[in-house]
């Protein structure tokens, strides 16, 4: 119904050509193959989020030069981060929104611009300032590294030497040639070659905030 409801208020404004498709990978592909939008809104259902922006992502591969808009009643740092990762170029909570600000959304973003607040921004500014990581599991999903351990070997992935992943962690090189030692004995692995090849099949990239992590290391 809101959906609906959009649609026909963006179509009675001149400046817009809208088209409309279920929210389903087909539907939105064949639309935008027939359509070629500029610009492509994708409202999320809050029984569905998950699966809505897990589509975003092979929809953003296939069609590159759509710009995409999330819209969602409320956008959360997770979502916000999730969205853009996956494509967007722009997030509105459409519940605080009018279509004023809507309309003048598409039209910065189809220029090229981003479209975020100020609270959205913060969360992916946050995010590059994040020490990265690498989570390495068993096969039975349990963590086989320390935190400290998974920041070093995502460090290591990233082409960082010794001296590169000391100063990211402010750390000394010997202390990172002895958490290099043990990941090596946890691994089974006896070169960075080796480490690098054992991240990628095993491992599962995340971002941890920095003072949690550091606080699970000195409690540990």
């Amino acid at each position: 119904m809101q959906a609906q409801l959009l649609t026909n208020a963006l179509r009675r404004r001149p400046e817009f050509e809208v088209m409309s498709c279920p929210m389903n990978v087909l539907s939105i592909s064949q639309s935008a193959a027939s359509f070629l939008p500029r610009v492509a809104l994708i409202a999320l259902n809050p029984g569905s989020i998950t699966e809505t922006v897990a589509m975003l992502r092979p929809f953003h591969l296939s069609h590159p030069g759509i710009a995409k808009v999330i819209l969602a009643d409320s956008c959360g740092r997770d979502l916000v981060i999730r969205a853009f990762r996956s494509g967007a170029r722009g997030i509105l909570q459409i519940t605080e929104a009018n279509l004023r600000q809507l309309s003048k959304c598409i039209v910065r973003v189809a220029a090229g611009q981003i479209w975020a607040n100020t609270e959205q921004l913060n969360y992916l500014v946050d995010l590059l300032s994040e020490v990265p990581s690498m989570r390495v599991i068993n096969s039975g999903g349990n963590p086989l590294l320390s935190p400290r351990e998974e920041q070093v070997v995502a460090l290591v992935a990233e082409g960082m030497g010794n001296r590169q992943i000391a100063r990211e962690l402010t750390l000394s090189e010997h202390t990172i040639k002895k958490y290099l030692f043990r990941i090596f004995e946890k691994l089974g692995v006896s070169s960075r070659v080796e480490l690098v090849l054992y991240a990628v099949n095993n491992g599962d990239p995340r971002s941890i905030d920095w003072n949690h992590a550091a606080g699970r290391i000195r409690s540990g």
